[in-house]
């Protein structure tokens, strides 16, 4: 069996920014274990799988160890794929995912993602939070599957150097951090070391709980974000209430084939 794939870096105009995603379109779904070897292979932090069916598509997200409920970076890149490739003359696409339905739109290059919202809820702060960034935050929150870290200013945001086995501590699925921006609204980080994947480079999902938050804070609703990972992306922003707008650009890297 060969299958057709794609390598798309989300959220960014340029080649080696922003965060990588292989997509596989399939015509039928292949086995559950067949699709993680393939994302295991990839080892990429996200593999995103397709299926058309009438006028919408089911998707299906890997990491290297394991399938995820929610994957924004690897919608955008399978979006781009379907826009580019497949469907030349359309401008929405409707998925059918875990977490529900999910409608991409785009308009010239911009690319937008609609997701539901996970406003985030204050809990309390813990010397193990504080061990693992050697400051005590403004104040931690839950969202979601994440963590949310509010520190005070973007210097400390970049310039941390992760401590991966105290994160993998604090939360099994995702921790954040983020604060007001110098340039942007708010800039953020993203670690999943229990997904295996020690730093994401730009993260669609996390901004379901980064845009609420970030609402009730600067009394806005529509934002430019920046995630200041290594590679770096940006993404604009939209507070739609129960749901949140999240739209950036793509670029594809490669394409080939999988013979299996």
């Amino acid at each position: 069996m060969n299958l057709k794939f794609y390598q798309v870096d989300a959220f960014t105009s340029k080649v080696f920014g922003g965060n990588p995603a292989a997509i596989v379109p399939l015509e039928n779904w292949i086995g559950d274990e067949l699709m993680q070897n393939i994302a295991m292979e990839n080892n990429l932090s996200e593999t995103a799988f397709f299926v058309k069916e009438n006028s919408h598509y089911h998707i299906r997200w890997f990491t290297p160890v394991n399938e995820v409920d929610l994957c924004g970076h690897a919608t955008l890149a399978s979006s781009f794929v379907i826009f580019n490739f497949i469907e030349k003359k359309s401008n929405q696409i409707k998925f059918i995912s875990k977490s529900g339905e999910l409608i991409v739109t785009k308009e010239d290059d911009l690319i937008s993602l609609n997701f539901p919202s996970n406003p985030p809820n204050k809990i309390v702060s813990s010397q193990l939070i504080e061990n693992a960034f050697q400051q005590k935050p403004i104040e931690v929150l839950q969202g979601g599957n994440y963590i949310l870290i509010i520190f005070d200013n973007e210097n400390f945001i970049r310039n941390y150097e992760p401590n991966i086995e105290l994160i993998k501590k604090i939360d099994p699925h995702g921790v954040i951090i983020s604060s007001k921006g110098n340039e942007a609204d708010f800039v953020s980080r993203m670690f999943a070391p229990n997904e295996g994947i020690d730093e994401d480079p730009v993260t669609g999902s996390s901004h379901t709980v980064l845009i609420p938050y970030w609402t009730e804070k600067l009394g806005k609703k529509i934002f430019r974000a920046l995630q200041v990972s290594k590679r770096g992306g940006e993404l604009f922003c939209e507070n739609l209430g129960n749901r949140v707008k999240i739209s950036g650009k793509a670029v594809l890297y490669a394409t080939g084939d999988l013979f299996l």
